[in-house]
């Protein structure tokens, strides 16, 4: 086999991915410096493009980052006003109290936002700094030195064929090559997941956990629209099945955020996320508030939920992993974008450090030092048993339990110590022989929608003639050993429709993917119990084109 040529870019640091973490990073350089080369490279068609949050944001990070956001225009215009928490029944409520919840799960002072338009706008003061950004190069391969250190990436590969072969209209990409390279991919990124085998990162830590989040962004009527209202619910229709809540938030020009997020350590493999999604929006309380209203968008993602114990160590020769490339989001406060901005900010103080110093393709300790001892560290230590708890009590025990270790934890103490995940959510997969199906009613068209309807809402593309970026390490493995053993729970757990299987009489059934479907959220690569499928970028540009986000 042939190696490649292709022509190299130098610069100080390489940046993969436009979200929170990267722009962070990439301001803050140009900050630090000016005269530092640093560029971005996006997957997505546009900055914004392949994100989806919540979200309410803590600004803490952008306050760090950039003090004068407000008068620089930020998209960042709705403060909560109402914080609302509820234990759904099936046809009722009940409120919890907000007096008996530590502090730190206060969002007043926060802010409903976009983030898709929170990333486009950190995006233009990137570039007014002078970062280089490249939105729809999608970064298929890291470059390693002669050491193994990480020099760069390739990006901008085009024109293969279905079975990986140049094609006619082949372009092999550049090799943008850096001092450091910084993976601020977001969860489950392919490029950090091969950075973390090859360098043994998660050694000694406890396995990364997951959860699916999905959200639909509706038009309501005017006169059920409370600007500033944030509410979250736990319970109905999930119970006992799985883990997992919804939120629902009101931002401005009428317009609601409804989503909802199943954790995937559930063990029935019969269970279908997107279609507990569908059934919550049927009761009443949310019900009464979409009558009338108008879906305009759909997407999904997966969201890291391993929190403290299980952050991989970030850095390893020439590498940094940023934001959720390691997992930061404080899962009982439903926020990970103030420590991705953070984490960001710290990666980019580091590497200046560090090139000041005429150093280049090491490790940062610095950066990993002030994630694990800083702001980061001090957020995610505190609230770092209640998913644990969760996970092993279920709902109640752990409302009350997690909410006395969070204030124990604010004063620097916990009954607890620090609780352990145990299995991957792969590995947590139940046989199907062992639970009950689950019967779910079907989609009205008004309130709730099947998968390839509301995927549409997505505006999500692939050209089709490419290599399929979803990878079976064994072909047979889905028919032979998932359909039978779990029920094929792939035709389930994927939010978009990707994966089907496929009987005609007479004949075997037959393992369907439609990568086209694909809106990039890895629960394939996270939930397959038998670990076979594994994510890789497709070509730059393809995927969902989420508009508000």
């Amino acid at each position: 086999m042939t190696q490649t040529e292709r022509e190299a870019m130098e610069y100080d640091v390489v940046i993969v991915g436009a979200g929170p973490a990267g722009l962070s990073a990439a301001i803050r350089l140009k900050q630090l410096d000016g005269d530092l080369n640093v560029v971005v490279l996006e997957k997505g068609s546009e900055v914004g493009a392949h994100i989806l949050s919540g979200a309410v944001l803590d600004t803490v990070g952008l306050d760090a980052l950039i003090p004068d956001w407000k008068e620089r225009g930020a998209p960042i215009n709705v403060p909560v006003k109402h914080d609302n928490f509820y234990l759904l029944g099936e046809a009722g409520r009940i409120r919890v109290p907000n007096w008996p919840m530590p502090p730190l799960m206060n969002n007043h002072g926060k802010y409903i936002v976009s983030m898709a338009n929170v990333c486009r706008w950190m995006a233009e003061q990137a570039e007014e700094l002078g970062v280089e950004i490249f939105p729809g190069m999608a970064c298929s391969e890291l470059v390693y030195g002669e050491a193994g250190e990480v020099r760069g990436v390739v990006a901008g590969e085009f024109g293969k064929n279905p079975d990986g072969t140049p094609g006619p209209a082949y372009e092999p990409g550049m090799e943008l090559l850096g001092k450091y390279v910084f993976l601020s991919e977001g969860v489950r990124g392919s490029l950090a997941k091969e950075v973390i085998a090859k360098y043994d990162l998660s050694r000694g830590k406890e396995p990364q956990k997951f959860g699916l989040g999905m959200k639909e962004i509706w038009e309501v009527d005017p006169d059920k629209h409370r600007e500033g209202t944030v509410t979250h619910t736990m319970g109905w229709p999930l119970g006992k099945n799985a883990g997992g809540g919804s939120f629902i938030y009101h931002l401005d020009n009428n317009q609601v955020f409804v989503g909802f997020v199943v954790h995937l350590n559930y063990a029935n493999p019969h269970l279908f996320p997107y279609m507990e999604f569908q059934r919550f929006k049927h009761h009443p309380m949310v019900a009464d508030l979409l009558k009338g209203a108008k879906r305009v968008a759909y997407g999904a993602r997966a969201i890291s939920e391993g929190g403290w114990q299980s952050m991989p160590k970030m850095v390893a020769p020439g590498v940094a992993l940023l934001g959720c490339s390691v997992g930061m989001v404080n899962v009982p406060r439903i926020k990970g974008n103030h420590n991705a901005m953070l984490s960001g900010k710290a990666a980019a103080e580091a590497a200046h450090a560090a090139i000041a110093a005429g150093r280049g393709s090491d490790e940062l300790s610095a950066y990993e030092n002030e994630v694990r001892t800083g702001a980061i560290g001090d957020d995610l230590k505190k609230v770092r048993n209640v998913k644990p708890m969760w996970s092993k009590w279920g709902l109640l025990p752990s409302l009350a339990l997690g909410g006395l270790d969070m204030w124990t934890n604010s004063f620097g103490f916990s009954f607890f110590g620090t609780m352990k995940h145990g299995k991957t959510d792969a590995a947590a997969t139940g046989k199907a022989a062992d639970h009950r199906p689950i019967d779910y009613p079907k989609p009205d068209g008004t309130l709730s929608f099947d998968r390839l309807t509301n995927v549409a809402f997505s505006f999500t593309n692939h050209e089709e003639s490419q290599p399929c970026h979803l990878r079976l390490t064994d072909p047979e493995i889905p028919v032979s050993v998932n359909l039978p053993q779990y029920g094929g729970p792939s035709a389930r757990y994927c939010p978009a429709g990707v994966y089907e299987f496929v009987q005609e009489p007479g004949q075997e059934a037959r393992f369907v993917i439609n990568f086209q479907n694909c809106v990039h959220c890895k629960t394939c690569d996270i939930k397959d119990p038998s670990q076979n499928i594994t994510w890789v970028t497709p070509q730059g540009g393809d995927g969902p084109n989420y508009p508000n986000m």
